[in-house]
């Protein structure tokens, strides 16, 4: 199995997960300062290549109510780029709990506040990606 790459999608910072090899495990890649499209749909561009990467997972943020606000739309407007240039295939995740989550593992890891931030992307893209790889598992 090709490996999937897992991602959490703000607006100046973009979480970097990615599975093994084998499909069972997400782990963390990195965080990537958004500067440009063009900077930032380069970089994914590059991990699709170096990891031979079959399809993204990207976090969507939803409403409570389960409606698509504007993160979400930009989110997928960012997601439909990524796919028309790379031609891959994009699967979303709802991603609503993944960041509150993502903090409270560096809480009870003893993160330092300030520290956490530079985590908590990498983090999140981790939770969205398990949650899918897991998902497959359970079909």
């Amino acid at each position: 199995m090709k490996r999937v790459l897992g991602l959490d999608v703000g607006d100046k910072w973009i979480g970097v997960a990615i599975s093994d090899s084998l499909g069972l495990i997400a782990q963390t890649l990195k965080t990537i300062k958004r500067e440009t499209s063009k900077q930032t749909l380069e970089e994914i561009s590059k991990i699709i290549s170096e990891y031979e990467i079959e399809k993204v997972v990207v976090g969507l943020p939803k409403n409570m109510n389960n409606t698509i606000g504007p993160q979400g739309e930009k989110t997928m407007k960012f997601a439909s780029r990524l796919s028309r240039k790379y031609e891959i295939e994009i699967i979303y995740i709802d991603e609503r709990m993944s960041s509150i989550s993502a903090e409270r593992v560096l809480i009870e890891a003893d993160v330092r506040r300030e520290n956490r931030k530079k985590y908590i992307d990498q983090i999140a893209a981790t939770y969205i990606l398990q949650t899918y790889l897991d998902g497959l598992k359970e079909k």
